[in-house]
């Protein structure tokens, strides 16, 4: 069994160069939310839910993104009810969100 049963990584990286990335599109607020909620809802924690920062995870074009392990899921998100359902149905119940999934094919 591994220490945690899900993590999820929010790319909070910023480029200073005018480049599309997450920073600039409120992921330090959607990573707060999410580490506030996992909090209240009782699934944080060694066997639970670990919510984790993470430099580039190179799908700035669909940005913001965040990923859940170990589904490999990624998400893209628009604001706190997009993390809500992310909380309540995929790391509480371990299903996934379908509309919020981020196409594999964005990349950079």
């Amino acid at each position: 069994m591994s220490y945690y049963e899900r993590h999820i990584f929010f790319c909070l990286n910023q480029r200073d160069n005018g480049e599309a990335c997450c920073a600039s599109q409120g992921a330090e607020a959607a990573f707060n939310h999410c580490k506030s909620r996992v909090k209240a809802a009782g699934l944080a924690g060694p066997g639970k839910v670990r919510v984790n920062r993470a430099g580039c995870l190179d799908r700035c074009a669909g940005g913001p993104v965040a990923v859940v392990y170990p589904e490999a899921v990624w998400y893209t998100f628009v604001d706190e009810a997009d993390i809500d359902e992310i909380v309540d149905s995929h790391l509480q119940r371990g299903e996934v969100v379908d509309r919020l999934l981020l196409a594999p094919h964005i990349g950079r």
